[in-house]
């Protein structure tokens, strides 16, 4: 299956590992790497440093293409975009913001750059900024989220760049890809399957919440403060709903997840804790390595759409 994405980051197939923070470490990006795909460290709200430490023992355990993600509100934003320069990393895919104060720095470093969008707007921003590809991310996917779902925003976007696409949200599966592929994305990016990876080491609480998660188990937080998140619903997200609906205000919710999202994938804390998982998760069954589910996902797409 190559195409421009395949051709662009050096991979085998257009599987891209989704950026999640806490969650998308070094053991977990280097496997999806390993595996033919691409695997992403996810820099979230961590420190510089600390970035720069997953990316050496990133490299340490693989010498295939991996990323980073860099969340553009994290305070640190500015000393992880350097680090990825300083260290050599050769894609980056960027979330929460705008990338272009960064741009001249990575594309003068030879830095793939990749911005997540939630619009077809911001896509045509991202490419007039030089962005080499842009992940059309919808809706149905776990974590922040935007408005439109991957169905609508996918073919939108495909028709308003020239660069390539890659489609994120509501897939975990061949089927999902295939129809990703349909809508014109030349790749996908999945998240919420590769957290019950055997090499994610997020705490196994986490995990079976999301193989016993069936389709309707996800909630929406964050609606009211203009930053929706999309996470497994428990006794956190029941109280958070409460209190929005109630109007509540900014600092009264932030304290409510301030560390939650930690809580849950490293303590196990899946009732306080922040579960972030995708509308798919009903369709993840089990823990398999990330070879395998690699694997499946492409061996089923390439059956549906007729590819040898």
């Amino acid at each position: 299956m190559k195409t421009r994405i395949t051709e662009l980051l050096g991979i085998e197939y257009p599987v891209i590992q989704g950026g999640m923070a806490w969650v998308a470490e070094y053991n977990l990006a280097a496997a999806v790497s390993e595996a033919g795909g691409l695997g992403i460290i996810g820099a979230g709200g961590a420190p510089a440093e600390f970035v720069r430490e997953q990316i050496k023992k990133a490299k340490e355990v693989t010498d295939k293409p991996f990323g980073v993600n860099i969340m553009l509100m994290n305070p640190e934003a500015d000393a992880i975009a350097q680090v990825i320069v300083d260290e050599g990393v050769k894609v980056v895919t960027t979330g929460a913001g705008n990338p272009s104060k960064y741009m001249d720095m990575w594309k003068a470093a030879g830095v793939k750059v990749i911005p997540v969008v939630a619009s077809v707007a911001m896509a045509k921003l991202m490419e007039r900024g030089g962005a080499d590809a842009v992940v059309a991310e919808g809706m149905e996917s776990g974590g922040h989220i935007g408005s439109t779902t991957t169905m609508a925003l996918v073919p939108q976007v495909v028709d308003a760049v020239n660069i390539p696409v890659i489609a994120a949200g509501g897939i975990a599966d061949g089927r999902g890809m295939a129809a990703a592929f349909m809508l014109g994305a030349e790749a996908v990016q999945i998240g919420t399957r590769f957290v019950v990876a055997s090499e994610c080491v997020v705490h196994d609480n986490y995990k079976q919440q999301l193989v016993k998660a069936k389709d309707i188990d996800s909630a929406v937080t964050g609606m009211s403060t203009g930053h929706p998140v999309r996470s497994i619903r428990n006794k956190m997200t029941k109280e958070y709903l409460r209190l929005e609906k109630e109007g509540a205000d900014f600092m009264e919710l932030e304290k409510l997840t301030l560390g939650s999202l930690r809580k849950a994938v490293v303590e196990g804390d899946v009732v306080n804790g922040t579960v972030m998982a995708g509308q798919i998760a009903g369709l993840v069954k089990k823990e398999q390595p990330c070879k395998e589910i690699i694997t499946e996902i492409v061996t089923e797409a390439k059956k549906l759409m007729g590819v040898q």
